[in-house]
């Protein structure tokens, strides 16, 4: 079998597809937040707790 692939999508300057930040009503403070969690997940930081609290922040818009 080979390898999937997927196809290459439009970034930010900082690296955040630009679909996760489009719609936002501040879409620098969308970017920053995720990756601000990017960050403290690869670092096994993240406490259930503010998984929920964010996963509720990003369903509210």
């Amino acid at each position: 079998m080979s390898i999937r692939k997927f196809p290459r999508v439009s970034k930010t300057k900082k690296g955040v597809p630009t679909k996760y930040v489009a719609g936002a009503k501040n879409p620098s403070a969308r970017q920053n937040e995720i990756l601000r969690t990017r960050k403290r997940y690869k670092l096994g930081l993240l406490t259930p707790a503010e998984m929920d609290r964010i996963s509720k922040q990003r369903a509210k818009g």
